[in-house]
C-alpha cells in the first residue's frame, strides 16, 4: 500500500532553512511529477524517486504508464533500471499515470523530459508545449517547473514561461522555472544522472536556480554548476552536440581526403592528438541517434545569423553513408566486379554499439543505399529491434555465414563482430567503415574508411 501523504512542501520561495528544504524534499513530502518515461525520462524519474520517495511518472503512452504502475520496465538496455523501477514502485516510491493536469496538481515540483523532435531540418515543439499546458494547468505558487528536454537557446525565456503564465494565471517568480539539461547516454543513463558528469542548472531568476541547485545537489553526487539563467543552460547542452557535430565533421572530411594524401588518416589523427590541444574524433561512416544530428538545427533553423560552420558539418557528415557505399563500389571495382551484381550484407543497424537505436543511423542509411544499388542485402545486428529498411532481410549472426556474400560493410561496431568467422566466406570484399576490425587476421581484401586505400 503506497503511504498517505500530507500536505505538499513547495521549495520556491520558502522561508524555512535550506537544510530544512533539503531534508524535506528527501524525505518525501516535496511531490515530483516527471513528465516523459522514455529512454531518459524514465531512469530519471527512478533516481528522483529514489532520492525523494514521492515521484508520480507521466506518459502520454497508456501502455508505458500501466507497465511503470505495475513495477516493470518499457526501457530496455539500462543496466539496472528493472530492478530500480520494480523496487521503488513496491516501496510506494514511484507510480505512473497519463493524467498529467491531476499530477501537475498534485506536485509541487514538476520535471520535464519529453523528446524534442525534428521535422524538415525544423524542431518540433509541440511535445514540450503539451506537457508545458499541462503542467502549467495544475500549477500552483510556489511549485518549481524544471526542463530537461534539449530545446533551441531562449525557449524557457521566450515560450516555455508564457505557456505556464498562460495557463496557471501566476506571473513567474510566483513559480520557479529552471533549465536543467539532461547529459546522459543510453546505456548508462542511470549512471550518468548520480553523477558521471556535472550537473548544469540555469534559473529564470535568482530563487528558480536556488531551488534547482538544492534539488541537484540531492540527486547528483557530481558537481552541480550554476550557470547565469535559463538561455545559458540551454547553451551548454546544444554546444556540446555542436561540438561534436563539427569535429566529426571535421575528422570524416579528412577521411575522404585519404586517398589523396596517400595516408591512412587515422593513423595520423591519433599522432595528432598527443598534442594536448588536439582533440580531433574518430572519422566513420555517418552521425546517428536522438541528439548530434539534429541539434544543429535548433541554431541553423532558429536564427537568423548565418552558421556555414555548423551547416557545413551537417552536409559533411549526412553525405557519409554515401561516400562508404561508394568506397565499397571502389573495393569491389578492384577486384574485378560491380555491385549491381552483388549480394552485400550490412554489419550493424544501429547507431551505437549495443544500444537499440537506429534513429538517423549511418547503418540504416547505408542499407538504403546499398538496397538500391546492390543485387541483394542482407542486414546483421545483434541488438536492433526495428525492422530493416525496405529491400533489406535481416540476417542473424548464425545465419550470415551460410550465405553467399561478395560484400561485408561494417557499420557499427558491434563486439559479436569480431567473433565473425570471416574465413568461412569465399571471394569476399571487407568495407570497415568502423575500422573495428584487424585487416592482417581477415582473409579477403579490407577497405577501411580514410586508410588511403583508394590512393590516386
Amino acid at each position: 500500500m503506497k503511504p498517505q501523504r500530507s500536505e505538499p512542501t513547495r521549495l520556491h520561495g520558502a522561508e524555512a532553512p535550506e537544510a530544512t528544504q533539503r531534508r524535506a524534499f528527501t524525505g518525501g513530502s516535496v511531490p515530483v511529477a516527471v513528465y516523459g518515461l522514455g529512454k531518459m525520462g524514465l531512469p530519471l524519474a527512478a533516481v528522483y524517486a529514489a532520492v525523494s520517495g514521492n515521484v508520480t511518472g507521466v506518459d502520454i503512452d497508456e501502455d508505458v504508464a500501466r507497465a511503470v504502475d505495475a513495477g516493470e520496465c518499457p526501457v530496455e538496455g539500462e543496466p539496472g533500471l528493472p530492478e530500480t523501477v520494480r523496487r521503488l514502485v513496491a516501496d510506494g516510491s514511484l507510480s505512473a499515470t497519463t493524467d498529467a493536469t491531476a499530477s501537475a496538481a498534485a506536485a509541487s515540483v514538476h520535471v520535464v523530459i519529453v523528446p524534442t523532435l525534428v521535422e524538415d531540418d525544423q524542431p518540433d515543439l509541440s511535445t514540450l508545449e503539451a506537457a508545458v499546458r499541462s503542467v502549467g494547468a495544475g500549477l500552483d505558487a510556489g511549485d518549481t517547473v524544471v526542463i530537461e528536454s534539449t530545446v533551441p537557446p531562449r525557449t524557457c525565456r521566450d515560450r516555455v514561461g508564457p505557456w505556464l503564465e498562460a495557463e496557471s494565471g501566476l506571473e513567474l517568480g510566483e513559480f520557479g522555472l529552471a533549465f536543467c539539461p539532461e547529459r546522459t547516454m543510453s546505456g548508462r543513463a542511470l549512471r550518468d544522472i548520480r553523477g558521471s558528469h556535472p550537473k548544469v542548472v540555469g534559473g529564470a531568476d535568482d530563487e528558480s536556480a536556488r531551488v534547482a541547485e538544492l534539488i541537484y545537489g540531492e540527486i547528483t553526487d557530481a558537481e552541480v554548476i550554476t550557470v547565469d539563467d535559463c538561455t545559458t543552460a540551454e547553451c551548454v547542452k546544444v554546444f556540446e552536440g555542436l561540438y561534436r557535430d563539427v569535429n566529426i565533421g571535421l575528422a570524416n572530411e579528412l577521411a575522404t581526403l585519404s586517398g589523396e594524401f596517400g595516408v591512412d588518416v587515422t593513423e595520423a589523427i591519433e599522432v595528432a592528438n598527443t598534442q594536448p590541444f588536439c582533440d580531433i574524433h574518430d572519422p566513420g561512416p555517418g552521425v546517428g541517434g536522438h541528439c548530434i544530428p539534429y541539434y544543429p538545427y535548433f541554431v541553423i533553423s532558429e536564427f537568423e545569423s548565418a552558421t556555414p560552420l555548423l551547416q557545413t558539418a551537417r552536409h559533411v557528415n549526412e553525405y557519409m553513408p554515401e561516400y562508404t557505399v561508394d568506397q565499397a563500389v571502389d573495393a569491389l571495382s578492384d577486384q574485378g566486379r560491380d555491385l549491381g551484381d552483388s549480394t552485400a550484407a550490412v554489419f550493424g543497424l544501429t547507431y551505437r554499439p549495443g544500444v537499440d537505436e537506429t534513429r538517423a543511423s549511418p547503418g540504416v542509411d547505408v542499407a538504403e543505399l546499398l538496397a538500391d544499388r546492390a543485387d541483394s542485402v542482407y542486414a546483421v545486428d545483434p541488438v536492433c529491434t526495428s525492422s530493416p529498411p525496405s529491400g533489406v532481410e535481416r540476417v542473424s549472426l548464425d545465419e550470415i555465414g551460410a550465405r553467399e556474400l561478395d560484400l561485408a560493410v561494417i557499420a557499427t561496431a558491434h563486439d559479436e563482430f569480431v567473433e565473425i568467422p570471416w574465413e568461412a566466406f569465399d571471394d569476399l570484399v571487407v568495407v570497415d567503415a568502423r575500422r573495428q576490425l584487424d585487416a592482417d587476421a581477415v582473409p579477403h581484401p579490407v577497405s577501411r574508411l580514410g586508410d588511403g586505400s583508394d590512393e590516386r
